[in-house]
């Protein structure tokens, strides 16, 4: 009896660790290489050097995501009460085309890349994307301080960036 509850607790802990917070990405994510507007390859690592220093927040998004689309306001409200925020935009878009119209449409600020290999490709699963839009917020060092939140966290963005300004 006593082997199958600490099985039980291991398996529970197991569990609830798969949605943790790192702390850091990982090496195969800071090598992947995403598309800038000029449809130039970038290292996702040069892309954070790019705003080292400053405190940031990641949208990953796709123009076809609903709720993508319906969080766009919330977006908006949080880079208006956030103006000394970099704010970057990673795309899982289908296209090239459709990328470019997603950002024009929602007039997206901020910096702008494109996976071309979608949700599932191996960048996607180089941070451990199972949900967007997803937002992960980075501080003035370069450490990420929420790996993982959603649509609906955007208090808990919004209450860590006031802490980091």
């Amino acid at each position: 009896m006593k082997k199958i509850v600490l099985c039980l607790m291991v398996t529970i802990s197991a569990l609830s660790c798969s949605k943790a917070q790192n702390k850091e990405f990982s090496k195969e994510s800071l090598s992947k290489k995403l598309i800038s507007p000029e449809n130039k390859e970038i290292a996702f690592s040069d892309v954070l050097k790019k705003h080292l220093g400053k405190v940031t927040v990641i949208e990953v998004w796709a123009s076809w995501c609903g709720d993508c689309v319906k969080a766009m306001p919330k977006v908006k409200e949080m880079q208006s009460k956030n103006p000394n925020v970099d704010y970057v935009f990673i795309s899982m878009d289908k296209a090239f085309d459709k990328w470019q119209a997603g950002i024009e449409k929602h007039e997206l600020k901020g910096d702008h890349y494109w996976v071309t290999d979608g949700m599932k490709g191996e960048y996607g699963k180089s941070i451990d994307l199972d949900w967007i839009p997803r937002y992960i917020v980075i501080d003035k060092k370069g450490k990420i301080i929420i790996y993982r939140a959603i649509e609906t966290d955007f208090d808990k963005i919004n209450e860590q960036l006031k802490k980091l300004e």
